[in-house]
């Protein structure tokens, strides 16, 4: 049976381990979304993870929504990514860069006319430069608008390439654009991409083969969060709707598909509307047997519970997300048995090194 520690072929990259570092936002970005100096040493402090998947990403100015996030649509964004996919690579880490389109979370005092698959309204807050603000109403993508956002995929996949990336994430996950597609609760459209699931799934399946077919399958993953409700995003029968988007990305070949699936009584996900109360049963074993690559599993892992999983075949490989903030080595601390350090949540999306910078290695206490 395989280990945490086995390395594993993930399409196109060879990853020395079974430690995946799931995408964390982290707002250190500049306020026109280029990435710093010190987003270096935190990559290269994390370079030991057989695979670093990178915070949610821009691929456009209509896709941005967070404040400090970091995009890649445009040349000085490349340019800034450079040396943190090169500083990785020093390490001798792998690296691939999450396409983020956050869809309704867009507030309009960053992009004036946000997009959703129908005309809703996200609860509760958006984070602006001006504090929290009340979320407007989105306007329906029309169809004759879902080539350009396919264009802004497949073009922010090729400048990840450039920029140095080992291959991307589409995020289609968490309450944003794919997701808002996929799901009935938002997804009221009564054209080909609303009503069936064959047509909810539609723009997933469609953003995928344009990235796949820009940069090659092989360089291509998917992340999907099946069970949770995130951000006001749901939908009412999510089993049969999952378990085809699986099936219909394992038809495209990707390098793997990364499944965020909290669970109860484990559940410390950041937002409010994810509760053990609003979580449906796991649906990433029915999702496993329709996928038929490699498979990722997030789902609130410690070490033990992370090598039984791998064990047992419920996944190929474990991503893990917080523990990454305050446990720079945590491959380091998982093979030796160390327990977790605690991070800070006061500064998780603030702008300084503290609480990103300067949580100690092993060998530093």
């Amino acid at each position: 049976m395989p280990t945490l520690f086995d390395p594993i072929t993930l399409g196109d990259i060879r990853a020395s381990n079974r430690i995946l570092m799931a995408p964390l936002t982290r707002a250190r970005a500049t306020r026109h979304h280029v990435p710093t100096a010190m987003m270096i040493d935190y990559y290269h402090l994390r370079a030991s993870a057989g695979l670093i998947i990178s915070e949610g990403t821009g691929i456009s100015q209509e896709g941005m929504g967070w404040p400090y996030a970091p995009g890649i649509w445009n040349q000085e964004q490349i340019a800034a990514w450079k040396p943190i996919t090169q500083a990785v690579h020093d390490k001798g880490g792998k690296i691939i860069c999450q396409l983020w389109h956050m869809g309704r979370l867009v507030h309009p005092s960053f992009y004036p006319s946000p997009i959703s698959a129908s005309a809703t309204t996200a609860p509760h807050y958006a984070y602006t430069y001006d504090g929290k603000k009340p979320y407007a109403q989105a306007r329906a993508l029309p169809i004759k608008e879902i080539p350009r956002v396919l264009n802004d995929f497949a073009q922010a996949a090729s400048n990840a390439i450039k920029a140095g990336f080992d291959g991307v994430q589409i995020h289609a996950a968490n309450g944003y654009l794919i997701d808002e597609f996929l799901r009935n609760g938002t997804n009221l459209r009564q054209d080909e991409y609303g009503g069936s699931i064959e047509n909810r799934i539609r723009l997933l399946v469609e953003v995928t083969r344009a990235v796949c077919q820009t940069i090659g399958s092989g360089k291509t993953s998917v992340r999907l969060s099946p069970n949770e409700p995130a951000q006001g995003v749901f939908d009412t029968n999510p089993v049969p709707l999952f378990t085809a988007a699986a099936r219909a990305l394992a038809e495209e070949k990707i390098a793997f598909l990364e499944v965020r699936e909290p669970i109860k009584h484990t559940n410390y996900f950041a937002m409010k509307d994810v509760t053990d109360e609003t979580l449906y049963p796991p649906i990433s074993p029915a999702m496993r047997k329709a996928f038929s690559g490699a498979f990722v599993m997030n789902s609130a892992y410690n070490g033990k519970t992370a090598q039984e999983a791998v064990k047992r075949g419920d996944a190929d490989a474990i991503a893990f997300g917080r523990p990454y903030i305050s446990n720079p080595d945590l491959v380091e601390k998982i093979k030796a048995g160390i327990p977790f350090a605690k991070d800070d949540q006061k500064t998780w999306y603030t702008q300084g090194i503290e609480g990103y910078l300067d949580y100690p290695l092993m060998n530093e206490k």
